[in-house]
């Protein structure tokens, strides 16, 4: 199948470029490239820019409240706040202080503010991870552990449903989800991708509750009905897309994140857009970005 034409694309050329988040506050795409390590903004209207390198590896990050260029990141020493204006970077919590090996990956705020991330072995792919929520209050609770690579955070519409995938496992899961205590139950699965040549990256959810995620060595964003069945594929000139968002002013644009990282010289040549960002108009929209609340 050919390859979906995207309506534009911003050329970064990011090893991993991973956590696409729209800011509805500036009307700017945050993202970061994970091995750079460096957060981007970019401005659709003047097509501008922007980037701020960071210290550690970054694995994800998330909207916070008070104000423009405002994030909470996830990075291989934690999490920390940082506004991407005035380059300040305060460091919140380590949960994984003892686990030098470990690193925060994928990451998404829920719409009751809280911002989740969860951790991977960065040398061997061993379950040594874990999932971790950050309340308002910046106090750090794992729900839950024997994780190999998490992503694909992202939750329905009604908050009722949260998904979480373990890249290295296969499987897209979906669990019952207490929007009020923060808590996941009754896990079962949502999508099996064993029989693909691709594995789940990161997702997000649109407007209608379908569920989108970029298949990591499958070349392909798949939109998955609330029932786990395919509902629709988009097809990439890339074959390692990273994770999805919807922006835009009328949060209509999905933008995908993708990497270079792991690619030979005849697959860059036969890729020249390999860690760029498309930006593609599907005719679906998106729902907001919610903000951590602390």
């Amino acid at each position: 199948m050919p390859a979906t034409s995207p309506i534009y694309t911003i050329d970064v050329k990011t090893k991993l470029g991973e956590s696409p988040v729209w800011s509805e506050r500036e009307q700017k795409l945050y993202w970061v490239d994970s091995r750079g390590p460096t957060i981007y903004r970019f401005d659709p209207v003047s097509r501008n820019v922007e980037s701020l390198a960071m210290p550690d590896i970054i694995g994800s990050i998330g909207l916070r409240s008070g104000g423009p260029g405002e994030l909470v990141v996830a990075m291989q020493t934690g999490l920390h706040f940082v506004n991407f204006n005035s380059k300040h970077c305060e460091p919140i919590a380590d949960p994984e202080k003892d686990l030098p090996d470990n690193r925060f990956n994928d990451g998404r705020t829920d719409r009751q503010g809280r911002f989740w991330s969860g951790t991977m072995s960065d040398v061997r792919r061993d379950p040594t991870g874990s999932l971790y929520r950050l309340d308002a209050d910046r106090t750090v609770s794992c729900l839950r552990g024997d994780v190999i690579v998490p992503n694909s955070i992202c939750w329905s519409p009604d908050s009722r449903v949260m998904y979480f995938a373990d890249t290295y496992r296969d499987r897209i899961m979906a669990y019952r989800f207490d929007a009020d205590a923060g808590t996941i139950h009754d896990e079962r699965l949502f999508a099996d991708t064993s029989d693909r040549p691709g594995r789940p990256d990161g997702s997000t959810v649109d407007a209608d509750g379908y569920l989108w995620n970029a298949e990591y060595g499958g070349g392909r964003v798949v939109r998955y009905a609330p029932d786990g069945r395919i509902n629709r594929v988009v097809d990439l000139p890339v074959t390692q897309p990273t994770s999805c968002a919807f922006g835009g002013p009328d949060l209509a644009t999905l933008f995908v994140t993708s990497a270079h990282q792991r690619l030979g010289p005849d697959d860059l040549a036969a890729q020249p857009l390999a860690g760029d960002v498309f930006a593609f108009d599907i005719g679906i929209k998106g729902l907001a970005e919610p903000e951590y609340e602390g």
